[in-house]
């Protein structure tokens, strides 16, 4: 039997240890007499069985020999990491804010670790998170190391080589970070005082979350089945339960289990839909979960200690796969739920199951609507989205006194490394939050192409269509001022019944005039390349029939790309009334000034001290606000956080030219599955939910802490923490990281 169907095959890790020599001996046993031959044996057994035994002995599996913290594929030092040259080009990169120097992606960014630069990968196997300007960047320098942004650790980063094609490790990560302002000593010492005083305050959110110092009663029998970590890997474990408590996946996976069996490839191990099966029916058969025997809870009493139960699933072969080729998430270090949430989906996405796909009772429709705020113009536009997410909107708290007396009082402490007062926790309620979702925002970067210059513009967004299941993510992560990423600890009075109706799309309004559809110019950067056109592209472009200096301007406008990019460029141009006439470049410094100037550029004199800016903004409110604040107090924090909580709305005049960092994250917009020209597949229904699971995370950031999945089933609360699962006492709702809604029906 192939071991892909037997979830619990493992080999003891004892084994491992130096302190034993061993023998591997193999049998073949045939059912149902339990009749054994000892192989090899090329005497008695027929060619195919001989042949079937060897490759299930030799195959590479990832039970094998491997230490329990290190079974994931080893990262190799990567052979630049020694020699690296790193240019003194005097770059520096910030805590947070990043954006693709090349195009406006501000999520999936890699640095790299030669020149500096700050680019959108595009190398995951699955396709998702940037347009590979990383990877263009290297082919057409050849610097090899690239450091993934967000991922900056004391412990470490994540590292890719282009040159060698895979993650890697930088030993000397501190110094290449270092070279650019970033440090991660600094990180560790940090980390570290706030650690040792940490314990008091923090041990709060792990005690409450995992219900300690509550006798829990043990649950068992099918879908009530644990799953053990494997260093780490609590992400993975509280995101699957979560997943095969819904119907849709049960009877995806679950329900065709045979029929997937009997399909699966010549390597199960490396087919998404087997594995899915596979830990589908280790969850939900009961086979992994069954109560003790009397017998043994007698024997355990009588010698007073605890056999090792046999009970949950090791998702070894699982977590191998799905994480094969991803930089994150086949390291052995704590990650994001919320990613791995959609890289799942992702994958079920592309590994269609019968006709339809489980994943489709998550999708929805977004409707986005643009505003010129000097034109007034609009624009509608649709995009895919599999979890709504939730501002926490800070300024809101209901316990505002008791808040900024222990902020003080925790400075304080922290100056005369005193212990920590006990931690106040802020008091956000969820309404306050649901408003704030549906407020505008204001938009980077915007260009109106009905003035056809950049301006000011403000988006929101609403439901286009309500999807049968609702994934709500609470935006609890930020970056602080030396690159932690930092928690916003606070308590959300979650509903158990939500209804957002009220935030249906509702599309183009009477009144409303839609902005002109015209593409902005491709500006390039000033610098000596500016000018170089690359005239192979301008060429091939005129031997196609197009006018000499449109080629010319669609080649400098796309940035010496290459023909096809400046090919669409003439497409869009065409109609232009100026298409064919001569290219006009800017003097250099020209476009600079006049868009400072529209800006309304703030003279630097005014600007409040950034460490204060940055407190602020570790406390969880938006940078624009924060500079708001302190200009309006002469920089006196305290009174800038008053001033904050009495004028919960930033002013409408609030200066673009600061409104520079948005931590918005639309890694979701990524996965719009190869859904062909019929549109995505939704199940739109009414928008009113019932909570029936939550995933909630304990410690200071996701690159470190723990995960742990609380789930309503048969009519009553169950924790799933790892292997243990147990009847909960008290659900900490107000404290999840990500919660599951599911529609009611009508």
């Amino acid at each position: 039997h192939s071991s892909s169907c037997f979830p619990d095959l493992e080999i003891s890790s004892d084994l491992n240890s130096d302190d034993f020599e061993y023998e591997d001996e193999a049998k073949l046993v045939i059912f149902p007499d339990h009749y054994e031959i000892s192989l090899p044996n090329i005497e008695e057994l027929p060619a195919l069985v001989t042949i079937a035994c060897d490759a299930l002995l030799s195959a590479k599996s990832p039970y094998r020999k491997q230490e329990p913290d290190s079974w994931e594929e080893e990262l190799q030092a990567s052979k630049h990491a020694k020699t690296l040259v790193q240019l003194d080009n005097g770059v520096r990169i910030p805590p947070s804010g990043w954006k693709c120097s090349k195009c406006d992606l501000r999520e999936n960014l890699w640095l790299n670790l030669t020149d500096g630069s700050v680019l959108c990968g595009k190398w995951f196997f699955d396709g998702s998170g940037g347009n590979g300007h990383a990877m263009e960047h290297y082919k057409e320098t050849g610097y090899p190391l690239a450091v993934k942004l967000g991922t900056i650790t004391p412990d470490g980063a994540d590292v890719y080589s282009f040159d060698e094609e895979e993650p890697v490790l930088d030993p000397h990560i501190a110094k290449h970070l270092a070279h650019f302002g970033i440090d991660m000593l600094q990180m560790q010492v940090t980390e570290n005082c706030l650690r040792d005083n940490d314990i008091k305050p923090r041990v709060s959110e792990w005690e409450v979350i995992q219900e300690a110092g509550v006798k829990l009663k043990p649950m068992y029998g099918p879908g009530y089945t644990g799953m053990k970590n494997l260093g780490n890997s609590c992400y993975l474990n509280a995101v699957m339960q979560a997943i095969f408590s819904i119907p849709e996946f049960q009877r995806a996976y679950v329900g065709n289990l045979p029929r997937i069996f009997d399909y699966s490839p010549l390597d199960p191990t490396q087919d998404f839909n087997t594995q899915m099966a596979k830990l589908g029916h280790g969850l939900l058969s009961g086979q992994y979960s069954k109560p003790p025997m009397k017998s043994e809870l007698i024997e355990q009493v009588m010698k007073e200690e605890h056999k090792p139960q046999h009970n949950g699933i090791s998702p070894r072969m699982f977590k191998a796969f799905i994480s094969k080729g991803h930089p994150e998430f086949s390291s052995n270090r704590q990650q994001d739920a919320q990613e791995f949430f959609l890289h799942l989906i992702n994958l079920v996405e592309r590994n269609p199951v019968g006709s339809e796909n489980p994943s489709d009772v998550f999708r929805f429709l977004v409707e986005e609507r643009t505003q010129c705020c000097q034109s007034r113009k609009v624009r509608y536009t649709e995009r895919v989205d599999y979890i709504m997410q939730l501002p926490v909107a800070m300024e809101a708290a209901t316990n505002k006194d008791e808040l900024i007396a222990y902020e003080l009082k925790r400075r304080e402490a922290e100056a005369a490394r005193r212990p920590l007062p006990e931690l106040v926790r802020a008091k956000i309620p969820f309404r306050a939050c649901l408003q704030a979702f549906s407020e505008p925002s204001n938009v980077e970067d915007f260009w109106s192409s009905a003035l056809q210059a950049k301006s000011a513009g403000v988006k929101t967004s609403r439901f286009a269509s309500f999807p049968e299941y609702l994934v709500v993510q609470i935006k609890k992560f930020t970056f602080g001022l030396d690159w932690i990423p930092k928690k916003l600890d606070v308590s959300i009075d979650m509903p158990d019944f939500l209804d957002i109706s009220h935030l249906r799309a509702r599309g183009l309004q009477p009144g409303e005039e839609e902005l002109p559809d015209i593409a902005p110019p491709i500006v390039i950067p000033d610098d000596s390349k500016a000018l170089d056109i690359d005239e192979s592209s301008v060429m091939q472009l005129a031997e196609m029939g197009f006018p000499l200096e449109a080629c010319r301007k669609a080649v400098y406008y796309t940035g010496n790309l290459g023909a096809e990019v400046a090919f669409n460029w003439i497409i869009a141009h065409m109609e232009e009334p100026d298409f064919a006439e001569p290219l006009v470049t800017p003097a250099f410094g020209e476009v600079a000034s006049s868009g400072a100037a529209a800006l309304g550029a703030v003279g630097l004199d005014n600007q409040p001290p950034e460490e204060m800016v940055a407190i602020i903004i570790s406390m969880g409110f938006q940078r624009n606000l924060a500079i708001q604040a302190l200009k309006a107090t002469n920089n006196n924090l305290e009174r800038a956080l008053e001033w904050i909580f009495s004028h919960p709305d930033p002013e409408e005049e609030s200066d673009p030219a600061l409104d520079t960092v948005d931590m918005e994250n639309n890694a979701n917009a990524n996965i719009l599955a190869e859904t062909g020209s019929e549109g995505p597949r939704i199940k739109d229904g009414p928008g009113r939910y019932e909570l029936f699971g939550f995933i909630s995370h304990m410690g200071t950031s996701t690159m470190s802490g723990h995960y742990v999945c609380h789930l309503r089933k048969e009519g009553r609360w169950v924790i799933y923490n790892d292997l243990r699962v147990c009847a909960s006492e008290r659900p900490p709702k107000d404290l999840g990281y990500i919660y599951f809604y599911h529609r009611i029906p009508s």
